[in-house]
């Protein structure tokens, strides 16, 4: 496959005149050409002029012609199909290897382990996908909480209930075979070429069902409704079992992918002495802003052209020794009750794929790490729920979220005066001053920040600018020690995965990351032999 790249065109150019151009660039008729598609597509504003910019990827119905061309324009390159590869170890695996987790990372790793014939054992903690549906919508009607099914627990993981984004930055070939699987699995087409890919919570739900189908058809198995409680270990300090709320189970190969709000298991490793370290995060709160006004400050005359997709943006401004960013913007979307604990509020975002919202909404954090708690992970979490009971209180009970306008946080005043951006949090808001929530170190570094915003993007400090608070699940405070083979450092057997692990931050490098720790259990162990295999029943 051939990929042009940088193909600037104007929106009212059809994709048509973009292949056109490419094939002349490669010098090359449309006979010549097996395929000719779109392989990116992004929008370049910087100039206040939107314009297009395409790369096209070819095939040759002659394959073998394609690395002849590669170097016939500065624009033009080869991309080789690469695969994934598996080895196939030669240990012996008792047991069928258990999967702890249905987030991006356990899935993935647990495809990845059917495929192969180890039939994964999965456990998650939380409910089926519909009946998880079913208690976050009571919880938003009620404020009636369950613990283990909610924005954060249950199939799917954290990711379920968010825009389903698909920008990463790690820059792993592994990230094409996380594509091409949700892709399988019912995605959008879309999210093969678009710059800033994202399925939105409505399609992701469905992608996840067709993912654990596939698992269950290979002959992995999902206990759902069931917590990881305990780990045993044999004479010579390996792993030989887990102790669950349905009982125990044998097992010599977990993967512990339990995601960033686990903190009763992180606890459990703990008190178990395993290699818990603090990692950095952030906490803040979410802005939002009115979509036509973000639609306007990145396109400027531009805005609202069909060919253009909803505004969007990323921001970040160091301030002193700390960072001050957006993460995970939702366009056209809403802020969500994400609390898995009663007693405390926490705020995330959401976004359906069409992205309709008259809002846009992200976090606005600051960056915190090991230092600020004496490199204790005990603390970092007493931190991050300290913060999440202050909200609560702020809100006045019932789940409703502290929130004030932009005039008041920067004025270190409790206004909430609501103009044209009315507050979507599910559960209410009620007015209170953010700033005294956090340590004023924290709170002066996102007024400043906020400041640097506004120098890029005009307007985002506009007075009437919603901010509710607070969002303190950015990613996990903790990351459990793993060696280069995938292992935890102190108990052989055990492979920490994922974002809650320490090892991932957002979808894709959690689907990545559950993909490489898969590889690596498959490169140490040869499956089980499925007549050793009873079925553990919920």
């Amino acid at each position: 496959m051939l990929y042009v790249r940088n193909i600037r065109l104007p929106l009212t150019a059809p994709v048509a005149q973009a292949q056109a151009r490419a094939l002349r660039t490669l010098g090359i008729s449309a006979s010549q050409a097996a395929r000719c598609e779109v392989a990116r597509l992004s929008v370049d504003a910087r100039r206040g002029h939107p314009v297009l910019v395409y790369t096209i990827a070819v095939t040759l119905k002659d394959e073998g012609a394609e690395p002849a061309l590669a170097g016939s324009a500065p624009c033009v390159a080869i991309a080789p199909r690469q695969p994934l590869v598996l080895g196939r170890g030669t240990k012996t695996l008792p047991h069928r290897p258990v999967v702890c987790g249905l987030g991006p990372a356990g899935l993935f790793c647990a495809l990845v382990l059917a495929r192969q014939g180890y039939q994964p054992l999965v456990l998650e903690r939380g409910p089926a996908l519909d009946d998880r549906v079913r208690a976050v919508e009571q919880f938003s009607a009620t404020g009636i909480l369950n613990p283990n099914a909610n924005i954060q627990f249950g199939e799917g993981g954290a990711g379920t209930f968010s825009d389903g984004k698909l920008t990463t930055r790690i820059g792993d070939a592994l990230c094409g075979f996380v594509t091409e699987t949700l892709l399988e699995h019912g995605a959008p087409a879309d999210v093969a070429w678009r710059q800033k890919p994202h399925v939105g919570t409505d399609l992701l739900r469905g992608v996840i069902r067709s993912i654990r189908g596939e698992i269950e058809a290979r002959g992995g198995q999902v206990l759902f409704n069931t917590r990881l409680t305990g780990l045993y270990r044999d004479a010579a300090g390996r792993l030989r079992g887990i102790e669950t709320t349905a009982g125990s189970i044998p097992c010599e190969a977990l993967v512990l992918a339990v995601g960033h709000s686990a903190r009763d298991t992180f606890d459990m490793l703990m008190a178990q002495n395993l290699p818990l370290v603090c990692k950095p995060f952030s906490v803040g709160m979410r802005a939002e802003h009115p979509q036509t006004a973000i639609d306007r400050a990145l396109y400027h005359e531009a805005a609202g052209h069909p060919a253009l997709p909803v505004g969007e943006y990323q921001l970040s401004v160091h301030v002193g020794s700390r960072c001050v960013y957006s993460f995970c913007m939702c366009p056209g979307g809403q802020v969500v009750a994400a609390a898995s604990e009663e007693g405390g509020v926490v705020t995330n975002g959401m976004s359906y794929h069409a992205r309709a919202g008259t809002n846009a909404n992200a976090a606005v954090v600051v960056s915190v790490d090991g230092a600020d708690f004496h490199e204790d992970p005990r603390q970092a979490i007493a931190f991050q729920r300290g913060l999440e009971q202050a909200a609560f209180a702020a809100g006045g009970g019932g789940y409703a979220a502290p929130a004030q306008t932009m005039n008041g946080f920067l004025a270190q005043k409790a206004a909430l005066d609501l103009k044209r951006v009315q507050p979507t949090y599910d559960r209410g808001v009620t007015a209170a001053d953010l700033n005294r929530l956090l340590p004023e170190e924290l709170a002066a570094a996102l007024r400043q920040g906020l400041a640097g915003f506004d120098r890029k993007l005009k307007g985002y400090t506009a007075p009437d600018t919603v901010l509710t608070g607070l969002e303190t699940r950015t990613s996990s405070p903790v990351r459990l020690l793993r060696g280069e083979d995938f292992m935890c450092t102190a108990l052989p057997g055990l492979y920490p995965c994922g974002e809650g692990a320490g090892y991932a931050g957002g979808i894709v490098s959690a689907a990545v990351d559950g993909v490489r720790v898969a590889r690596a259990l498959c490169e140490e162990y040869a499956p089980p032999e499925p007549a050793v295999e009873g079925e553990y029943k919920e």
